[in-house]
């Protein structure tokens, strides 16, 4: 489906405001547009009318009266009211002239000697004329000034009621893209929650931030500026051609080859403008993940003295962005002011042409008012036309932008499901487990052991050999392609993610702390914890000790990653957090590796207590705090090479036993 198809969808959602804005929108535009007829009316039936035929007439009403005769505009004569003598009123320059005689007379028009002569290409004709004074030309206007003023007062009606209805219909179509944006971002954020953990570890975070906040707020210009400016030119221009048509087909039907050209010049800009844009928002991404990973290092920046490197490789990106943009806004100045004024300016030269020969050649006579409403719809013609030309570059960005969000929603997800299983025993076993984060890469080879409930499991092996992996394993995080691994006799690829973790606890090497309180570090706000729960976990890991100093205790704010913090802070609110949801399984990480001594030994104390009920998988490279483990698996390269209790591995001399004696060694020998 294509990106314009899906955001329409999106847009769907919220049909019912959307239509109530496009009607306003269409309420407001047909408002805005009868103002030019309301002008013709004015100027051709009621400024210029004066020069209508006249009657006499011995009804005062609406008439006019002069040389102690009343006289009548042809227009105002009621039906069957009879006529008198006809008389005219001509206008020339400033001045205006009373004929009190018929008159067909039409052309060039001069006044001399009493005489109001009219001279065209069929000869001259004089008529008897009579100079009006200033309050006798007022007179003569006197009924047409409250139809003057009803229509004044129509127009500015009709302007109150166009802006009313245009506000109204931005409100209601920015609040839906407000809703359609905030939609789309639950939906964003909420699928990046059902990606699996491999999708992480290839996408940098700057990139996804960048996609949840920057590209759907350009989605979001989209629905407010671009859409709402193509609503509005569409029934703008439509409006304007229906004025257009019932004032002169003929000239209507000539300016509607704008519409193809318009459409030619969008299509030759969407061109060059969709590849300019995608690099545009790649490099905006690239940046964005380029100053999180630069905040995030700038310890090890500084430490290795890499600030000019780090400083040229982010210059290198923003000046591919700077070269990109400028190609951009080159393109859209050429595209929109030229486009416009040429459009303008062929249009005005075929109005003049057309009715400039008609007038030449007598076919036809234009009237000052409809002269008038032609230039004002033509005029009014090309403000939606550069709207929609100036929003070419906002709805490029836009589809874009859609185009990123959509390919991260496209991401194969899996649903999270709130099923409930009971607390499960916590008998597990790896039955010939092999797992490859690559194709045909194996880092576990057929990996086999079995761990009761209750037991104490320690895995222990070089770097590289395997230990998160199997951790990875046990949660799902990843799944094995060979083997099987049961939890409780049962494979845990058939049994939801969210199910098997709903039992586990885990605590690893570098704990990672959310914006928030110690406590609700622990609780992560799940209502199944209690405050009750949170303190007693605390309190499990001798965690009241080493954070009785800080001021509030356990509603000691902690902000981002919990940098105020200690390390062994850290690590006992992890491993609290780990404990307050009672899990059947607890898998410790390298739990105590960032600790200090004292530290370690408030969690050596603990751990015999929370080991009783629960399956306990120890990953560690100090073999001191696995001693006391059931079984002690050792990995070598991702193969079990040995298995046992720690006398038993001892008592074999094998790698085990190497790797212990050189820790011992170590110690005695620091």
């Amino acid at each position: 489906m294509s990106v314009g198809k899906r955001l329409y969808k999106y847009a769907l959602l919220f049909k019912k405001t959307i239509i109530i804005a496009l009607l306003m929108l269409t309420v407001s535009v047909g408002a805005e547009l009868v103002g030019p007829f309301i002008a013709k009316k004015m100027i051709d039936d009621h400024v210029l009318g004066i020069e209508e035929a006249w009657f006499e007439s011995g009804n005062v009403e609406d008439a006019v009266a002069f040389n102690n005769t009343y006289y009548k505009r042809e227009s105002y004569l009621g039906e069957g009211e009879e006529k008198g003598e006809q008389a005219h009123i001509f206008q020339l320059g400033l001045r205006f002239f009373f004929v009190e005689e018929p008159v067909a007379g039409e052309g060039e028009r001069s006044f001399s000697g009493g005489q109001l002569t009219f001279e065209n290409e069929n000869g001259r004709q004089s008529f008897d004329a009579v100079e009006l004074s200033k309050s006798e030309v007022l007179a003569f206007y006197g009924p047409e000034i409250p139809r003057i003023i009803q229509l004044v007062v129509l127009y500015f009606a009709l302007t109150i009621v166009a802006a009313i209805f245009h506000f109204g219909q931005d409100y209601q179509l920015q609040r839906s893209a407000n809703r359609i944006i905030q939609k789309m971002r639950t939906d964003v954020f909420g699928h990046i929650q059902r990606l699996p953990i491999n999708y992480f570890d290839t996408l940098p975070a700057g990139k996804v931030v960048a996609r949840i906040t920057n590209d759907t707020e350009a989605i979001r210009e989209l629905y407010v500026q671009v859409l709402s400016q193509f609503f509005y030119s569409a029934i703008y221009i439509t409006g304007i051609f229906v004025a257009l048509f019932i004032l002169d087909p003929t000239l209507a039907a000539i300016c509607l080859i704008l519409l193809p050209i318009l459409y030619v010049w969008m299509a030759f800009y969407r061109k060059y403008a969709s590849k300019y844009n995608q690099v545009v928002r790649s490099k905006v991404s690239e940046i964005n993940a380029s100053i999180n990973e630069s905040i995030q290092g700038m310890p090890i920046i500084q430490a290795f003295r890499r600030e000019k490197a780090t400083k040229n490789e982010f210059e290198k990106m923003n000046d591919t962005h700077f070269k990109f943009q400028n190609k951009l806004l080159i393109l859209n100045s050429l595209m929109s002011h030229n486009l416009v004024s040429i459009l303008r300016n062929i249009t005005f030269v075929t109005f003049i042409w057309y009715f400039g020969s008609g007038v030449l050649d007598g076919s036809s006579i234009v009237t000052v008012g409809v002269l008038y409403a032609f230039v004002d719809y033509i005029t009014r013609l090309f403000q939606p036309v550069t709207g929609i030309v100036n929003q070419l570059a906002n709805l490029e960005l836009a589809l874009v932008a859609g185009e990123r969000v959509f390919k991260l929603l496209d991401e194969d997800g899996e649903d999270v499901k709130d099923d409930k299983t009971e607390r499960y025993k916590g008998h597990v076993e790896f039955d010939e487990v092999s797992f490859a984060y690559k194709e045909e890469e194996y880092v576990l080879k057929k990996l086999s052991f079995e761990a009761k409930p209750g037991e104490t499991i320690g895995l222990v092996g070089h770097t590289g050999s395997g230990k998160s992996s199997i951790m990875n394993l046990l949660f799902r995080f990843y799944d094995c392609q060979k083997g099987e691994i049961r939890i409780d006799g049962k494979n845990i690829k058939e049994l939801p993610r969210q199910a098997i973790r709903d039992h586990m606890g885990i605590v690893l090497q570098d704990p990672y702390l959310f914006t928030g309180t110690i406590a609700s570090n622990v609780s992560l706000n799940d209502p199944r914890v209690s405050r009750e729960q949170v303190e007693s976990a605390l309190r499990s890991v001798g965690a009241d000790r080493v954070l009785k100093h800080l001021e509030n205790g356990f509603d000691e704010p902690v902000i981002e990653k919990g940098s105020t913090l200690s390390s062994g802070q850290r690590q006992l609110i992890s491993f609290a957090r780990a404990l307050a949801f009672d899990p059947a399984i607890l898998i410790l990480d390298e739990a105590t590796s960032s600790v200090d001594t004292e530290t370690e030994s408030i969690i050596q104390e603990a751990m015999e207590t929370l080991k009783e009920g629960r399956t306990t998988f120890i990953i560690a490279h100090r073999l001191s705090t696995i001693k006391n483990a059931d079984q002690i698996v050792v990995l070598d390269r991702g193969e079990i090479v040995e298995k046992g209790s720690h006398d038993e591995l001892m008592a074999l001399r094998g790698k085990y036993y190497q790797m212990y004696k050189l820790q011992q060694g170590t110690k005695q020998a620091g």
